[in-house]
């Protein structure tokens, strides 16, 4: 099937039976193969379970070899808020695809990212009709939360990480995340590493892995 975002698709091992999603949202001028890293230990302890890494809907203006969800070089909040809101209803229709497919519900489909992928899970994640089996992000946060507050349709579970020394998104948005998402009753859980740029690293993915399949057994 041509999705409506560009996508790398990794099915079960063993050509095992499939019963659950992962989407997987790349960072600022990455792509799809970038994000995919993780899915080389998660398949293995993540069974029946199909990976989706799209490339983002534009080319990065400051990387013509990867993609972004919205462009960063503009520092204009209003702008930044309309761009990812016209990128969230793309993926948003990726996910209708993906589901219909492979007939599964939000229930089946956990929704990640890293970065700005990161911050566009949280948005597409929470402003969904149907709550996802659970939301992750790596070194994100919130767009914009007045907007967001305005939004919110499900309390699906999320987890964030972050770097204490992440030299691009200043770990103080995790601990605003995290108070936003309290306030709002949400089942919000968040791991601050210590001496962790602006990546991830094996332990980051490895609470993500565990988080990931907690949830899904359930």
């Amino acid at each position: 099937m041509k999705y409506c975002l560009d996508t790398l698709v990794i099915p079960p091992e063993n050509g095992e039976p499939i019963k659950n999603a992962v989407i997987l949202l790349h960072g600022y001028g990455g792509d799809g193969k970038d994000i995919s890293m993780l899915t080389l230990n998660w398949r293995r302890f993540l069974k029946n379970t199909i990976f989706f890494c799209p490339n983002g809907n534009e080319r990065c203006k400051i990387n013509s070899i990867g993609y972004q969800w919205f462009d960063l070089s503009i520092d204009d909040e209003e702008y930044i808020l309309k761009k990812s809101l016209a990128s969230e209803n793309i993926i948003k229709n990726f996910i209708k695809e993906i589901r219909s497919e492979y007939r599964l519900s939000n229930s089946k489909i956990v929704l990640g990212g890293f970065s700005q992928g990161c911050m566009m899970s949280i948005n597409t994640g929470v402003t969904s009709e149907e709550e996802f089996n659970c939301i992750v992000g790596f070194s994100g946060k919130i767009i914009n939360k007045k907007n967001l507050q305005t939004r919110i349709k499900n309390k699906s579970k999320i987890l964030l990480i972050h770097g204490n020394q992440d030299e691009i998104v200043d770990s103080n948005f995790l601990l605003e995340a995290k108070d936003f998402f309290e306030r709002n009753r949400f089942d919000i859980k968040t791991n601050l590493l210590e001496d962790c740029g602006h990546h991830i690293p094996v332990e980051a993915s490895s609470i993500a892995l565990n988080f990931i399949k907690k949830n899904l057994e359930t």
